[in-house]
């Protein structure tokens, strides 16, 4: 799989969990999965992506809009971090 492809996969899952026809343990996992994405951007994108990743499984745990978590919040920054992709990706190109 290409890194657009894998780009194109996380903002169709993110889209998805956003109008709930994901749920959040689906989206955690092709979060996780997308190894190509991850070799053809630098490391730090990885360490990123992964952090938010893993405080969005953590938000599970509590209730939408928590005082130690926003999942608004993050799912904004988890997109964030897909734009700044995207655009290393085409500049790359």
């Amino acid at each position: 799989m290409s890194a657009t492809v894998a780009l194109a996969n996380l903002r169709m899952a993110l889209t998805d969990l956003r109008s709930n026809a994901l749920t959040g343990r689906a989206f955690i996992q092709t979060a996780r999965a997308q190894q190509a994405l991850f070799k053809a951007l630098p490391p730090q994108f990885e360490e990123v992506w992964l952090g938010l990743v893993d405080r969005l499984e953590s938000s599970a745990l509590f209730s939408e809009e928590s005082c130690s978590f926003s999942q608004t919040g993050l799912l904004d920054n988890l997109a964030l971090v897909l734009d700044k992709a995207e655009a290393k990706l085409t500049a790359s190109n």
